[in-house]
């Protein structure tokens, strides 16, 4: 096994940016992805690139993996057992060139050091798994758990579904990946809305979007960028549509 690089202390600042921009847009989809991907006992093959789980299969490639003891991140590329030519890691590499051209160094770092990290997150890899899910999009990543540590595979197989737009929960969304990423709130609710296509603007403190269906939103932030106001104001003839039968003319948080 490689050397980890030396620790930093903390998470880069263009790491950080990355996974605000990316975080609430993940969240969602795993949630999405946990709808429909039952959580029972398992199997993987990984040069065929299959997961299968409680009757189901999606087809996956290998981001990496968290390694308990050592507390470091190693990605599949850099793990000798696998290699940037193996099939479950191929489709991943775009993860390492994006890194590459953004000056991120935790995503060209073959074993990045995680012992400093004590944050809400289970561990520091997880929030790696985060942005490399983001930036690959499709259906979401799974932790798979193994004797020392746990394996991180993206879901790119067309049958698991994506997550749509739905206006009530993105305060919650946005707090949750503030909690994981608290760079800026602003930018993580701007690329949940670009995600999904809707259109807004923004001003230091505030952002508004025009909603499907004819409805608008505000959000309003405050002097270090957090959240702390959302309203959703949705016409009651799309409000069914809109909000999967839970609407209502407005929606505060």
């Amino acid at each position: 096994m490689s050397t980890a690089t030396p620790s930093q202390a903390g998470f880069s600042p263009a790491f950080q940016r990355l996974g605000a921009a990316l975080a609430a847009v993940v969240l969602q989809q795993q949630e999405t992805l946990a709808e429909f991907l039952p959580r029972e006992d398992w199997k993987a093959d990984l040069t065929a690139r299959t997961y299968s789980s409680g009757g189901v299969t999606v087809r996956v490639s290998l981001l990496g993996s968290y390694a308990v003891r050592e507390q470091t991140w190693l990605w599949g590329w850099a793990n000798p057992q696998f290699g940037e030519e193996h099939p479950a890691v191929v489709p991943t590499l775009v993860v390492r060139e994006i890194g590459q051209r953004l000056g991120v160094p935790e995503l060209v770092t073959p074993e990045v050091d995680l012992a400093w990290y004590d944050g809400p997150a289970g561990h520091g890899g997880e929030l790696i798994a985060v942005v490399a899910g983001g930036i690959l999009g499709g259906g979401g990543y799974i932790g798979a758990g193994y004797d020392g540590g746990s394996a991180y595979l993206h879901v790119d197989d067309p049958q698991a579904p994506r997550a749509s737009w739905d206006p009530i929960p993105v305060p919650r969304l946005v707090a949750n990946a503030a909690g994981l990423f608290p760079h800026d709130s602003r930018l993580t609710l701007a690329r949940l809305l670009s995600h999904h296509r809707v259109p807004y603007r923004q001003t230091p403190t505030t952002i508004e979007a025009l909603l499907p269906g004819g409805g608008s939103a505000l959000a309003r932030f405050d002097r270090q960028g957090r959240l702390t106001e959302w309203n959703s104001h949705i016409p009651a003839s799309s409000a069914g549509a809109e909000t999967g039968g839970e609407g209502a003319a407005g929606r505060a948080w």
